[in-house]
């Protein structure tokens, strides 16, 4: 049985001060997005050229956070990533803790990262601090943000205090679990939330001070195949259901994203029932906030009508990272009954 990292943070007092340290060593992993993006004369609009060690060097003061060493692991807008590339970064975060590094940093484009993020938390076992950044403003902006959060998340990744964790993510000099994390806003610099349970902490005068840690959870294991197929589809008012026909012969997973408490029309509900018998359907609500329900409405398409039809309630997990839970846990051959117990542990 896979042990649960950390299983002693709780024992910790709520708040704590970073030890950030020259001597401590932190690894850069670039992945490309707005961070590293800029004009040049072949494009017409910025697009992600900058490598690490021109990210690091544009960061005054790091060198007196740690000692950085810099890989670039990917160079594509974050919309581009794959699961598979994150699967990847997932097994290069194991060999860096081998190594003996103290913490991760990865860079990446902001568009993803709450999903890249968390789909990392399911899979990275070890305790190293691993922190994920970006920034919403690219390097050719008045007042880029880039360099302050990677500042802000090098000193987290260097961090005692914050290892074991899990994912974490640093953007605007607050601290994020990737299970919590969303983004809120196209275009602002405070982009970054969580609405369920707001930031676990934030960096102050280059010191990282926390409120409280996640509670530890077991990771998955790596699949040894790409992720299987699941998707998602958005209740809206008047939908008539058309894209459920036929999904039980493409997708190997669905995901509802319900209206408020996990609520979908009438007319979803046989169809729905249907495919739940044929896969592991997920409800989950498309607010951005908020647990799905479990037995307060009674109607036809309410909450208590569709887990009693055979889907799965998402708990307080978003369509986006109830999506990624349910590729893994699929990927793992989990029985049914075990993917329900899965959300319920991780909502």
């Amino acid at each position: 049985m896979t042990a649960v990292r950390a299983a002693t943070l709780s024992e910790r007092p709520s708040v704590f001060s970073a030890d950030s340290a020259p001597n401590r060593t932190v690894l850069v992993l670039t992945l490309g997005g707005t961070i590293a993006m800029t004009r040049t004369a072949a494009a017409p609009g910025v697009t992600p050229t900058l490598t690490g060690s021109d990210l690091v060097g544009a960061v005054p003061g790091l060198q007196d956070t740690a000692e950085v060493t810099v890989e670039d692991f990917r160079q594509l807008p974050g919309a581009s990533l794959a699961t598979g590339d994150i699967v990847g970064l997932a097994e290069r975060l194991s060999r860096a803790e081998g190594e003996g590094f103290d913490g991760v940093v990865v860079t990446q484009g902001t568009d993803t990262l709450e999903e890249t993020s968390y789909l990392t938390d399911l899979y990275y076992p070890g305790a190293m601090p691993v922190v994920f950044t970006g920034a919403m403003r690219n390097a050719a902006s008045a007042g880029a943000d880039g360099p302050a959060n990677l500042l802000a998340a090098v000193q987290t990744a260097g961090s005692s205090e914050v290892r074991g964790a899990g994912i974490l993510v640093v953007l605007g000099d607050e601290i994020h679990a990737a299970r919590d994390v969303r983004k809120t806003h196209t275009t602002s610099p405070g982009a970054f939330a969580s609405p369920n349970t707001g930031p676990l902490g934030h960096v102050v005068e280059g010191m990282v001070r926390l409120h409280r840690l996640p509670k530890p959870i077991a990771p998955l294991p790596l699949p040894i195949a790409p992720l299987p197929q699941v998707e998602i589809v958005t209740a809206s008012l008047g939908s008539s259901g058309t894209l459920l026909k036929g999904l039980e012969n493409e997708i190997s997973g669905l995901v509802v994203a319900a209206f408020g408490v996990g609520h979908v029309p009438e007319s979803w509900c046989g169809p729905l029932e249907e495919l739940a018998a044929a896969m592991p359907v997920v409800l989950a609500t498309r607010i951005g906030a908020g647990p799905v329900l479990t037995s307060t409405y009674g109607f036809d398409g309410s909450e208590r009508d569709l887990l009693a039809r055979g889907l799965i309630g998402a708990g307080t997990l978003d369509p986006y990272k109830a999506r990624l839970l349910l590729a893994a846990l699929l990927a793992a051959d989990t029985p049914r009954t075990e993917i329900a117990k899965a959300f319920l542990d991780r909502s």
